[in-house]
């Protein structure tokens, strides 16, 4: 699999992998690791598949809505009430409702003198650097096209549903969200961050799926990219291992928000 499309599986918890693996392999008929090696090379199209399959890109607009209103009043409404621009990263953002949902955050704060509450001359584009990055290519250009199927748009406030984004479903974000969010396909387990320092970084539901190893190195780069006092927001049944735990508090315990010493 790291040969043919460059992902390394050594940092997947084996229990986790062995189970995507065999949704892959129930779904060919096939009954063993050498069967389906052979499939593989037979059929590379499943390559693709399989990558779909580790990659688990299973995600909506607002999730789990209390951490995002625990973000809002922690995170982004101090943010946009100070000065300077404002950097951003999602790791793992899957088909990119979590950077969309984040863009929609800061485009509906007043900003800059009480312009804002979506109004369309508000853009924090000036002062906003949102990078969001995935594994998996097809996630990526899901992300990019942002069309979005009714139950990914479902926790949406019904106000903004209206003001950005198409009738739907499909339901077609407004360009200018849209434009706010910079996609690159991205491997966490390998790859320092894209673009730091950060003022944020979200990664949620994401680092459960890598033995404890990778979760230090993943976590010891996250507190180097992330400025002092930035704020690291993990999913809810995620924690801090190894020696990062000693560089964060933990602000938020229920909604997993951590701020950088």
């Amino acid at each position: 699999m790291e040969r043919e499309r460059g992902l390394r599986l050594a940092s997947y918890k084996q229990p986790c992998l062995k189970r995507r693996l065999a949704v892959r392999m129930r779904a060919r008929g096939v009954h063993g690791y050498g069967d389906y090696a052979a499939l593989l090379d037979r059929a590379p199209e499943e390559y693709d598949l399989l990558l779909d399959a580790l990659t688990i890109n299973v995600t909506k607009f607002f999730r789990n809505p209390e951490a995002w209103a625990a973000l809002r009043e922690r995170v982004v409404a101090p943010l946009v009430a100070g000065a300077g621009p404002i950097a951003v990263w999602s790791a793992g953002c899957a088909s990119g409702e979590e950077p969309y949902s984040l863009a929609l955050e800061f485009l509906e704060r007043p900003w800059g003198g009480g312009a804002g509450g979506g109004k369309r001359g508000a853009t924090p584009a000036a002062r906003l650097r949102l990078e969001a990055t995935d594994l998996d290519p097809g996630a990526v250009a899901a992300a990019r096209a942002a069309r979005y199927a009714a139950p990914a748009v479902a926790e949406v406030p019904a106000a903004w549903l209206r003001r950005w984004f198409s009738p739907g479903p499909p339901f077609l974000l407004d360009p200018a969200v849209a434009r706010l969010v910079r996609f690159a396909v991205h491997d966490l387990t390998r790859e320092a961050a894209p673009a730091p320092p950060y003022h944020l970084i979200a990664c949620r539901n994401v680092v459960i799926y890598f033995d404890r190893p990778a979760q230090e190195r993943l976590f010891e780069r996250f507190a180097d990219a992330l400025l002092p006092g930035g704020w690291l927001w993990l999913g809810k049944v995620e924690t801090l291992f190894g020696r990062a735990r000693e560089r964060f508090v933990l602000e938020e315990p229920r909604e997993r928000l951590f701020r950088r010493l």
